[in-house]
């Protein structure tokens, strides 16, 4: 199967080339991922507790106690339901919503274009890999990618206009931008460039809104760019950056069992 991305028209990259790059990244974010979990797991057994001295970092250990606190029937933390957590706390971040309603629209339209793009990726995957192993669908991989192709672009849009707050809020409201580090620059500066990238890739290729009157025979490279930067600092980059407070911040308020 012939990709849309590539370095050209004619050397367009194939399933087993992406599935072979996608692959390589989800690794590297695993080992990131096992790391990580070994720092946090080093000598804890219970909640709130310091690491034991001289003890080694675990893994298991970590997800263990992590999943204690999280089901236990204990008065740690708020107490609130796992389910109210879930949703109101991880997913409608009203803890957000109760310090600054455009800060918590800002903050909600990036999750939810992010994850929604995520999981419309995952489910294009799984179509194209039943296709492959000769599971017979009602639809093809391609007739799929066009049912697809709205919601991507909904949600596309929808992350733009975040990401858009999220910049004009660090160059004009003063308070935002003399906080702001390099981190906050650099991490809004490649959601941006993904994002973007996407619109483009896709405006080449089907002459749609962006465009920009570029050469059609530009498209596989430009898709070839998208995919890359995404798989890059959308998966392998995470576990070794600041960017883990998507993953740890989620965590920590499980197992806090919600509240400030």
């Amino acid at each position: 199967m012939a990709y849309f991305s590539g370095l050209s028209d004619v050397l367009r990259i194939t399933f087993v080339q992406i599935m072979i790059l996608s692959t390589i990244a989800i690794v590297i974010f695993l080992y990131g991922m096992m790391i990580n979990f070994q720092k946090w797991g080093a000598g804890v057994t219970g909640y709130g507790l310091e690491p034991q001295e001289g003890t080694k970092g675990s893994a298991i250990r970590f997800l263990k106690t992590w999943w204690k606190q999280v089901t236990e029937e204990s008065h740690h933390g708020h107490g609130k339901p796992i389910l109210e957590v879930l949703i109101l706390d991880i997913v409608f971040q009203r803890r957000i919503l109760k310090r600054s309603p455009l800060r918590w629209f800002m903050h909600f339209t990036i999750f939810a274009g992010w994850m929604t793009l995520f999981a419309l990726s995952g489910m294009m995957f799984a179509v194209e890999m039943t296709e492959k192993i000769g599971i017979e669908l009602p639809f093809t991989p391609a007739e799929f990618r066009d049912i697809l192709s709205i919601p991507n672009y909904i949600f596309g849009y929808i992350l733009l206009i975040g990401v858009l707050i999220a910049i004009v809020r660090r160059l004009f409201v003063s308070e935002v931008r003399e906080a702001s580090i390099m981190y906050d620059w650099t991490f809004i500066g490649v959601v941006f460039l993904v994002t973007i990238s996407g619109f483009v890739a896709d405006g080449i290729r089907t002459g749609i809104i962006w465009n920009f009157g570029l050469d059609p025979a530009s498209a596989p490279p430009a898709a070839l760019f998208h995919s890359v930067i995404s798989l890059l600092f959308c998966i392998a980059y995470i576990p070794y950056s600041k960017y883990i407070h998507i993953i740890a911040t989620p965590l920590a308020i499980l197992a806090n069992k919600g509240g400030e």
